[in-house]
């Protein structure tokens, strides 16, 4: 087993050598232009090839459509073990598989699925719009219009902050067919790149992530046939829930493999730093940091294969992956800002990765729900019993 790789004793030896496998991947063909990527804020042409050439963009899809077919903890290890070296890659095959693939594999038609899953498993990167200027958190107060005409829908409005959209091809896309009702007019259409009347607006200029496109997305009169919708018209409210709660469990993925990757680097850092005389690791201070650094990261480790392992098994999980993406997310946002610490007047710089690592971890508190939702579901939840 290589040097490193967490030995849960959940795990098994097909999974222990998947992530063997992704590890030498992310090792090789991803961290040389990491810094790259950051800076031009843009992924390196023919990466996304790569993801699909691995076979990490349907891990869960059937084999019959291209796909793996695996489960949805070895899309969790392909998430955690790219982004121990770049979020930013990390969260587009997270998009693929626990949002934009899982709601497919759930409610898409036979149809559908025979059209779409081998486009998504194989050549076609995928994005999850829901949110839009006026309902981030409220995800349900969503102002893009679809006006039933004939044999299709018309969607008029926009939608922000968008992961995937500069790469994507296929758009899960929530808009409302009758605000009279509220939420139960929400429903999801599938919005192809090419429709007339869809565009891709301008991508945002980030604090972390910077290689992920994070864009806009203007409908005017856009056209989109009847046969895209997804799920029953008026219940697409169902279908964001039930995905959003999955797709937390992979944010947590996320967020373990970004604080990894800077443990990682501090226990190398402190090992070979010299102060006073002597490497700072022998400092007692500096060891009570690590400690406290290794601690976090195994407990959110364990909350997030946790909520995995109950997703896989059918089992109630809702509970377990808002604990797992509430505390990944603050653990790495902690692990970080120690390893920047450590590092010194070094980890302030863009020479050494730490910095990095920190900004990637803050937005683990903001998307996908923030940690206010996470607690209020946690919260709902315990009451409840």
């Amino acid at each position: 087993m290589s040097e490193n790789i967490p030995a849960l004793t959940s795990f098994t030896e097909d999974e222990q050598a998947f992530r063997e496998a992704i590890r030498s991947f992310a090792e090789g063909e991803i961290k040389p232009i990491v810094g790259k990527m950051d800076e031009q804020a843009h992924y390196q042409e023919g990466l996304v090839q790569q993801l699909f050439e691995m076979g990490l963009m349907g891990i869960e899809v059937p084999e019959e459509f291209g796909g793996a077919g695996a489960s949805f903890t070895m899309a969790c290890i392909a998430v955690d073990e790219i982004s121990r070296v770049d979020g930013a890659v990390g969260v587009m095959v997270d998009v693929q598989n626990t949002l934009v693939a899982n709601a497919f594999l759930k409610h898409c038609t036979p149809a559908q699925k025979e059209k779409y899953l081998p486009q998504l498993a194989t050549k076609k990167v995928g994005a999850y719009a829901l949110s839009e200027s006026s309902s981030g958190s409220d995800a349900f107060a969503l102002k893009l219009r679809a006006e039933e005409k004939d044999d299709h829908y018309v969607l008029n409005g926009h939608k922000l902050w968008i992961t995937n959209a500069g790469e994507a091809e296929l758009f899960l896309c929530f808009a409302n067919v009758n605000p009279d009702a509220g939420y139960k007019g929400i429903t999801a259409f599938l919005v192809e790149k090419g429709f007339e009347g869809f565009n891709v607006g301008k991508k945002e200029d980030k604090l972390g992530i910077r290689a992920s496109s994070t864009c806009e997305l203007t409908f005017e009169n856009c056209i989109v046939p009847k046969e895209n919708v997804i799920g029953e018209v008026g219940k697409g409210y169902k279908i964001a829930i039930e995905t959003l709660n999955e797709g937390r469990i992979g944010i947590g993925a996320q967020m373990i493999g970004v604080a990894a990757g800077a443990y990682e680097a501090t226990l190398e850092y402190i090992k070979t730093r010299e102060q006073f005389g002597k490497a700072l690791s022998s400092n007692q201070g500096v060891q009570f940091q690590l400690a406290e650094m290794r601690m976090e990261l195994e407990a959110a480790r364990l909350m997030v294969y946790n909520a995995a392992r109950l997703k896989d098994e059918g089992k109630d999980f809702i509970e377990e992956a808002a604990m797992a993406k509430l505390y990944s997310s603050l653990a790495a946002e902690k692990i970080t800002s120690m390893a920047v610490d450590l590092f010194g007047g070094n980890g302030f710089t863009k020479e050494y990765p730490v910095e990095k690592f920190w900004r990637d971890a803050k937005i683990g508190q903001i998307y996908e729900g923030t940690s206010n939702m996470q607690r209020q579901t946690i919260a709902k939840m315990e009451l409840a019993k």
